[in-house]
């Protein structure tokens, strides 16, 4: 066993070819989305799909890109000079907006390539701002997954150094602003780059048998400290149900359910018994559910700590093939990883506290807010595609109050700065603050929600999936609901109230205000 600070130096060594890789991406790319928002996750792979390290970008990316890399490997044999795209949720992916590019990095770029393996994949998944389909921003009430956008499956974008243009000729005209696109995938790609180059210095440094058999220590000890968490925890099995709002159809709540199982140093997490799959697009893939149960463990292991393979051996999570948490294609899945993942969350933290309550924050926002937006500026032949998310509030935690005007849980984007915004789309925010008092009352109370409007200066088309505008974050430990989120639109100032998944047409002048929900309160207040 090699000493724990070699293993730990090597742990920030990898993880820092992750960040590296996220700042060339952030830098290069084109899109508000990518470049101001961060919309995009990277990390390192080893020979074996393996995954080696992460940078801290995006929860939902992260714990499915695993298993894209496991559906890849199982169909391809990648050599020097490969590159494959892929989108595909029923294999790996998390919604066709999120695009993923993996490339091999091997010992040498010379000698016999056809007797190289691969040592490393670098993988990188941006959410672009539109893909095709039937609604700007690919992001809207669609019936099958075709509708939602263009379905990329296991692709190579490159082979063996030679591009693939009529695969991107195809995409191209499938989708809406295609420079944009083209600048956001080369962005990709130079990421995918920097990470091979680091790579190749380490190799060059150290012998490739040294640094794997760090990694496999790395792993063992990412899995120990996963381990003696989930130790702690009292046996026993633990049922919570939460719901969402409703389907974006009907308008009953659509059920979410878990059971719990604690045995030992490992979990067993089944969402069997959650609603069947709808038609409507808040279904989402295994793969995020393993992205989401992944996440709320790696909270209970705290700061600091190396996040790996070795971090998911414990973790067993069971669906149900044809359920709104495990789909069967072509069910439509765009909701499903902004909004079906945040409920996600939210029943396993309701679980883990009847275990554990004194540790378990009460429910955040509960709700990415999406909104996207698209049309045809004037004078202009082009459409122009744009998508946003939005913060709320913090649930109140065991020790300190929510945070107010954040992301939380599955997503950990930025906000789009107004100037960027205004600068590239007709579109004026009138209103951007701190919804105050929408956080649940408590010991510690939830944090604020936000208030944005939108002021279109054109005629636009508008998707909206938002969640939490009935059924509102709930409170633990005797604290106080966070208040439901709002949706509303003003037209030659008359008020209308919109649900919380809907399609309409602005026109210029119109006024779209969006109230996020606050997080839930966490314990009595006393006095």
């Amino acid at each position: 066993m090699h000493d724990i600070i070699e293993v730990e130096v090597f742990n920030k060594l990898f993880s820092s070819i992750a960040e590296e890789m996220g700042i060339i991406l952030a830098r290069s790319s084109f899109s508000s989305n990518i470049k101001e928002r961060r919309d995009f996750s990277c990390a390192l792979f080893d020979a074996r799909g393996n995954l080696v390290a992460q940078a801290a970008h995006i929860p939902v990316h992260l714990g499915a890109m695993p298993m894209t890399l496991s559906c890849i490997l199982a169909e391809m044999s990648l050599r020097p000079g490969d590159m494959v795209i892929t989108n595909d949720p029923y294999k790996g992916g998390s919604h066709l907006p999120d695009i993923t590019l993996i490339e091999p990095v091997f010992a040498a770029d010379s000698g016999d390539q056809d007797s190289l393996e691969p040592l490393f994949y670098v993988v990188n998944r941006a959410h672009h701002a539109d893909v095709g389909g039937a609604y700007p921003g690919s992001m809207g009430l669609a019936a099958n997954l075709e509708e939602e956008g263009f379905v990329i499956p296991p692709t190579l974008l490159y082979s063996q150094g030679a591009y693939n243009q009529k695969f991107m000729d195809v995409f191209l005209r499938n989708v809406r602003n295609p420079e944009e696109r083209l600048g956001d995938l080369r962005a990709q790609r130079a990421s995918l780059t920097r990470g091979r180059m680091r790579l190749h210095e380490i190799l060059a440094k150290y012998s490739s048998e040294h640094v794997f058999t760090i990694l496999d220590q790395l792993k063992e000890y990412a899995e120990r400290l996963m381990r003696d968490v989930i130790k702690k925890l009292p046996i026993g099995t633990y049922s919570q149900t939460d719901y969402l709002d409703d389907d974006g159809k009907t308008r009953e709540p659509v059920p979410i359910s878990i059971k719990l199982l604690i045995q030992d140093s490992d979990i067993i997490a089944d969402f069997s018994q959650s609603s069947d799959q709808t038609d409507t697009p808040i279904n989402t893939v295994k793969s995020v559910v393993m992205s989401a149960t992944a996440y709320v463990f790696q909270c209970l292991v705290g700061d600091g700590h190396p996040i790996n393979q070795g971090s998911y051996r414990p973790l067993h999570v069971k669906t149900r093939p044809g359920s709104i948490v495990d789909a069967i294609n072509p069910a439509p899945v765009a909701a499903g990883n902004v909004e079906t993942s945040q409920r996600i969350v939210d029943v396993l933290l309701g679980a883990l506290a009847k275990a554990v309550p004194e540790r378990i924050p009460a429910a955040s926002c509960g709700s990415m807010n999406n909104v996207a937006i698209g049309g045809r500026k004037k004078h202009s032949t082009r459409e122009f595609s744009y998508y946003e998310t939005i913060g709320g509030g913090m649930g109140g935690r065991p020790e300190m109050a929510g945070l107010s005007g954040i992301h939380t849980h599955m997503t950990n984007t930025m906000n789009t700065p107004i100037e960027a915004l205004e600068h590239t789309y007709p579109l004026m925010i009138e209103q951007y603050g701190l919804r105050r008092n929408s956080g649940g009352g408590g010991l510690h109370p939830g944090g604020d929600g936000i208030i944005r409007s939108y002021r279109f200066l054109e005629k636009a088309h508008v998707s909206l999936l938002t969640e939490r505008r009935k059924l509102a974050p709930y409170g633990l430990s005797g604290g106080q609901h966070g208040m439901a989120g709002e949706n509303m639109l003003f037209k030659q100032k008359k008020r209308k109230k919109l649900a919380g998944k809907v399609l309409f047409e602005a026109e210029a002048e119109d006024l779209l205000i969006i109230k996020t929900p606050g997080g839930g309160g966490w314990g009595r207040t006393i006095g």
